[in-house]
């Protein structure tokens, strides 16, 4: 079985063993944190526009709580399984922990192609996923926010239904949507904004100048999207390179941000950019740029390819891209990684700020939300590198020792163990 195989719930876990020996947890929190505290598994009936019924598989987990609500994204992925979620939402309760905010973690998913879906399908599907686990959420027990293919207009879906459910507002309950229904400004940008300023940080605390220095981007969704644009705004990086599902491109004189995403949108794909060569995923991450954004999916970064990676810092804004093995090679080759949990928290922060927000119906202006922002994704990394250097471990285990060390204190002070 190559790496690229490995269940991710087993990869969290692994994680999850490594950090509670270093830290000597007891046996009873150690258990508790390698499993979701609750799952829940949906059938989702949705007439289609054709008049037929499809039945589509939906996942809630909210994996622990000790720390405050549930938090974390929902996935409509073809490829979207159990061990998946499960992974994910373990990685969303390190995730608000890490950069401490009073939020558990959880996830949700659906099986389902949004591409093959009309408008009105996408509709029908989020109300049904919100009527079958309607009453598991709330401000006070889990919010969900957007995800892979999930977008500000679907958590407006999903909010009118659970209002339509209650007969009152609540638009606490989802984050990440439209500003006129209670989103945050900055909301956006900001699992992407949360890595760059991770970036900025550890290119200080390396010495690594980044003025004019190269980036690829795999992954030319949201994040990397706006990975592009933040990282030559505020870094003053060069693109050379990006790719997502449909193919890639090259070019090393350095390709304008917004003109790619212009011409992604208007053919759905980067690949065939002007003036660009044509490039797969597995080149891109091998090219020797200064910053990598994998910005896609889980292990992409294995033990076959993690010696061929030649960039120097590299910031996860993908959700589990680099396996635990390929960590270690990383390490000794001195490349700087910047763990997913850390480096794409900027989304769940700027969804909490969106709660705190709804909560008391006031609304920051964008500088504010960037300033708070900032103040956030700094001390976190601070606190995380500051473990780093003291326990002479790498990033991710340092990552792993401040979250779980938080989480495992709330276990302890409830009483749960």
């Amino acid at each position: 079985m190559t790496e690229k195989a490995l269940n991710p719930f087993a990869i969290a876990q692994q994680q999850l063993d490594d950090a509670a020996q270093r830290l000597g947890l007891d046996p009873a929190t150690h258990e508790l944190l390698r499993w979701p505290m609750k799952e829940y598994k949906v059938l989702l009936p949705v007439r289609m526009d054709d008049g037929t019924t499809r039945v589509f598989h939906g996942f809630r987990i909210p994996y622990n709580t000790a720390r405050g609500p549930a938090k974390g994204g929902l996935r409509w992925h073809p490829d979207e399984t159990i061990d998946t979620v499960r992974a994910l939402a373990a990685w969303m309760t390190w995730k608000t922990a890490v950069v401490d905010i009073p939020l558990g973690g959880g996830k949700g998913g659906i099986v389902c192609n949004p591409k093959e879906l009309s408008e009105t399908e996408k509709e029908r599907l989020a109300r049904a996923y919100m009527r079958a686990l309607g009453s598991t959420f709330s401000v006070t027990r889990d919010v969900p926010a957007p995800d892979v293919y999930t977008t500000p207009q679907i958590m407006a879906w999903m909010m009118d239904e659970y209002e339509t459910m209650r007969g009152e507002h609540h638009p606490g309950v989802i984050t990440g949507k439209p500003i006129a229904l209670g989103g945050s400004q900055g909301r956006g940008d900001a699992t992407a904004r949360g890595g760059i300023y991770v970036t900025r940080e550890a290119a200080k605390a390396h010495g690594i100048d980044l003025e004019n220095k190269t980036m690829a981007i795999q992954g030319f969704g949201n994040a990397g999207q706006f990975a592009a644009l933040l990282g030559n705004e505020i870094l003053g990086l060069k693109l050379v390179a990006a790719s997502d599902s449909r193919g890639g491109v090259y070019d090393p004189g350095g390709i304008t941000p917004k003109a790619l995403i212009d011409h992604k949108l208007k053919t759905g794909g980067v690949k065939g950019f002007p003036n660009a060569t044509a490039i797969d995923n597995e080149a891109l991450l091998e090219l020797d740029v200064t910053l990598l954004f994998p910005s896609a999916l889980e292990n992409v970064i294995t033990r076959e390819n993690a010696g061929n990676i030649k960039c120097k810092i590299l910031c996860e804004l993908a959700n589990g891209p680099t396996t635990p093995a390929a960590d270690e090679i990383l390490y000794k080759n001195k490349v700087v990684v910047l763990p997913d949990f850390l480096a794409n928290a900027g989304g769940v922060t700027v969804s909490y700020f969106e709660q705190v927000q709804n909560t008391y119906n006031y609304y920051w202006e964008l500088w504010e939300v960037h300033k708070r922002l900032d103040e956030k994704m700094t001390a976190a990394f601070k606190a995380v590198y500051e473990m780093h250097k003291a326990e002479g471990i790498n990033m991710r285990q340092a990552a792993y020792l401040v979250a779980v060390a938080r989480v495992a204190e709330a276990c302890r002070l409830r009483g749960w163990t």
